[in-house]
């Protein structure tokens, strides 16, 4: 694709790089074929195509407006379009300046700047959001009436599972735990390390880190996301020094953001050779049970029927490697077949709370085809799409790992029971 940057950006970073992946586009439209929200709506400036011109004519001078925003927006950086660009595109990199770039141009309306400004000082907070969520636990009973979809996204409390007894194996191994996660789905990493301690690998969980930088990242504050990223590195560089193998990431949308942390801190002498190494270390749960030796599990599963949903960022993240239906299927559970598993859930981090109209019509698709060969519980690896399926769902909706532990296999036979 042909370029004409404007001066005041072609000297830039944002310039140079954009320029970079806007010439190794060439028009073709293969990426419209798995975009979601062009499948959606039909509209080329919905689509990734569309979105690349929009996000040159920006960077070629052209006053972008509030339907620019909007069709940016819409976008849920999901990252199909790049797996079936035959050009190599970087789309996910190009969409982070060209919103950069319209949000430093249109100011949006109040509502909106509180509602972000919000979601990236309280739900990007560990402590903050746990207050937040614990608030809406007790006000659960009383949101009735207009309040109802409010009571339906809060995640039902369950018993906390508790983690391993410290012990003594050589095997060092660090989990991230992020911001949500720990507060919406506590026992995800709980669950992570009791089967990592039954093979020998400790799992610990620096207190110090915190979100991975995903949410600022997206909503056009890249340098805060730089600045977690640090705070990540410093709070793991300790534990990477006495030898740890690997940071096991139990959700693949944080996931994609730490193998990037290579990227991000490319150009800061004091962390780019510490990021670049943490990259290299992040690896997805799944990817790690996999290379080892799970026999001693066993044959748990006794053929129940498992729909599978492989969250965006597990298919598309260059950096991640998915292999959650084998090892399922190793454990003795039976895969249902889901149609259009590419298709995206619609939760995309902080898109279903600021896109909902979308985020709901892209979840009731993928429930359908969750829901069509009737498997006794859906399961995923992500914490975004196990709350956004699990607000509508009619079965459980759970995280992989639980699986493979025969508790929380009685109690999803319970929830499903009732």
């Amino acid at each position: 694709m042909q370029t004409s940057i404007i001066d005041a950006l072609r000297d830039t970073e944002d310039g140079r790089e954009a320029d970079r992946i806007l010439r190794a586009c060439t028009h073709c439209g293969f990426c419209t074929a798995t975009c979601p929200t062009y499948q959606v709506l039909g509209d080329e400036r919905d689509g990734p195509r569309g979105r690349i011109y929009l996000i040159k004519q920006v960077l070629e001078g052209e006053t972008p407006t509030e339907k620019t925003q909007q069709h940016l927006d819409r976008c849920l950086t999901c990252r199909a379009c790049e797996t079936t660009c035959p050009s190599g595109v970087e789309y996910a990199k190009l969409a982070d300046i060209g919103r950069d770039l319209v949000d430093q141009q249109v100011e949006r309306p109040a509502r909106e700047r509180w509602l972000r400004w919000l979601l990236r000082h309280v739900v990007a907070y560990r402590r903050r959001f746990a207050i937040v969520h614990a608030l809406g636990q007790i006000a659960r009973p009383f949101l009735v009436g207009p309040l109802l979809p409010l009571r339906q996204k809060l995640p039902p409390q369950r018993p906390r599972v508790a983690w391993p007894q410290a012990s003594d194996t050589r095997r060092l191994m660090l989990v991230h735990e992020g911001c949500v996660q720990p507060v919406a789905t506590p026992n995800t990493n709980a669950h992570a390390a009791r089967i990592l301690a039954r093979l020998g690998i400790r799992l610990v969980a620096p207190s110090t880190a915190g979100c991975c930088g995903a949410l600022s990242q997206h909503l056009s504050h890249r340098e805060e996301a730089h600045d977690f990223a640090r705070a990540n590195i410093d709070a793991w560089w300790p534990y990477i020094e006495q030898g740890a193998e690997a940071i096991v990431i139990t959700a693949s949308g944080c996931g994609a953001s730490i193998t990037e942390y290579g990227y991000m801190l490319r150009n800061d002498p004091a962390y780019a050779e510490k990021a670049a190494r943490v990259s290299e270390l992040a690896r997805d749960l799944s990817d790690v049970l996999a290379s080892e030796d799970l026999s001693a599990l066993g044959d748990i599963g006794g053929g129940r029927r498992v729909a599978y949903h492989p969250p965006c960022t597990l298919q598309n993240a260059p950096g991640l490697h998915d292999h959650v239906a084998e090892i399922l299927a190793q454990a003795g559970y039976q895969l249902t077949h889901v149609s259009n598993a590419h298709l995206c859930c619609g939760s995309a981090g902080t898109y279903s709370i600021l896109q909902p109209e979308m985020a709901n019509r892209l979840r009731s698709d993928k429930l359908q085809s969750l829901d069509a060969e009737a498997p006794d519980v859906i399961v995923t690896a992500n914490v975004g799409c196990q709350l956004h399926l699990e607000a509508a769902a009619q079965r459980p909706v759970r995280h992989w790992i639980e699986l493979l532990e025969p508790e929380a296999l009685e109690s999803t036979r319970s929830v499903a029971a009732a």
